[in-house]
């Protein structure tokens, strides 16, 4: 089997295109997520906090060194505020995943509770039947 077929099997299996779609779904719950946290949830603990906004936060050791209007070093600084919002960012995916998990568990233990219905008894065979008619013609 040639390199691309084998690369077409692999890739057209279910269980990677499943994987390619939640990949993508993902990326996608991740922009909403940020912007849910960066727009919604930041300004008013920003407000709380005093006004700031986190991801202007930031440590500075070294200033940015200018030459009139234009900078010829720019600063050293470490941004603790982007960091602040990544965690919430996770904090709040990690909490959404876990409840669509533990909603799935819910769903998959009841289906288990659900007792199957009992299978039908098998048919007689072709011998039982015969046998069956003798015993009726006897009976008579």
């Amino acid at each position: 089997m040639g390199f691309v077929s084998e690369f077409k099997t692999f890739a057209m299996r279910g269980n990677v295109m499943d994987m390619a779609i939640g990949i993508i779904i993902g990326g996608a719950f991740g922009k909403i997520v940020a912007s849910f946290v960066n727009d919604v949830i930041m300004p008013p603990i920003g407000l709380l906090v005093g006004g700031a906004d986190f991801s202007d936060l930031k440590i500075t050791m070294k200033e940015a060194v200018m030459n009139g209007a234009e900078i010829v070093t720019p600063a050293v600084t470490i941004n603790y505020g982007s960091f602040v919002n990544a965690l919430i960012d996770f904090i709040i995916i990690a909490f959404a995943i876990f409840m669509m998990i533990k909603a799935m568990n819910r769903m998959k233990k009841k289906q288990e509770e659900v007792p199957a219905p009992a299978p039908a008894p098998p048919a007689p065979s072709n011998e039982e039947k015969l046998l069956t008619e003798i015993r009726d013609l006897l009976k008579k």
